[in-house]
């Protein structure tokens, strides 16, 4: 009972390894890191709503960096943000929720030596979660990074987003590394 890994019955095979997973005690660290993720973001959306007004903005880091209020109603970098239709926060808010769910669902069927995967995977969802948060409670989405330079400015962004875009490069750099090379495969 106390163990943190169980195999998986049935796919040990001739040559082949039993498959484990790990069990919920044994995802603390992605558990602590989605918790972390949520907190942050919830914070830093909290601290911008209430010390720079709507649209408002201040400057950190002159001709490069400003906290800027700003609101997404749409999706990932601000697909669908300036278009209105009936529903539109509960169809984004319910896409998100299937897609935190799929994500939840992978996440939970690696094996315990895919860590780095695991580890992107709970930044993703802790980004997920929060922005989530914020469409279902303020049906928009807070972006307060903006980055810029000179007149050209990147979109504007969140903690939880930022938590998004490291999980996909970790998943990434993972897959690069583990990807078999074709001379090992024949």
């Amino acid at each position: 009972m106390g163990g943190s890994v169980r195999p998986v019955s049935g796919c040990a095979g001739p040559g082949r390894e039993p498959v484990t997973r790990l069990s919920l005690s044994g995802r603390r660290l992605e558990l602590w890191l989605a918790l972390a993720i949520v907190l942050l973001d919830q914070l830093t959306k909290a601290m911008i709503r209430v010390s720079v007004p709507l649209y408002g903005s201040v400057q950190v880091v002159p001709g490069l960096l400003n906290l800027t209020n700003v609101r997404n109603t749409g999706a990932a970098f601000g697909i669908l943000n300036a278009v209105d239709f009936p529903f539109k926060t509960t169809l984004i808010a319910f896409i998100a929720t299937a897609a935190l769910l799929g994500v939840a669902v992978y996440a939970a069927s690696l094996a315990p030596h895919q860590r780095a995967a695991r580890i992107g995977l709970a930044l993703i969802l802790g980004g997920a979660a929060g922005n989530l948060l914020d469409r279902v409670a303020h049906g928009s989405v807070v972006d307060f990074v903006d980055v810029y330079w000179q007149h050209y400015h990147f979109w504007a962004f969140n903690v939880a987003d930022s938590a998004i875009t490291v999980g996909v490069a970790v998943l990434i750099l993972d897959m690069l590394r583990t990807a078999p090379h074709v001379s090992d495969v024949v």
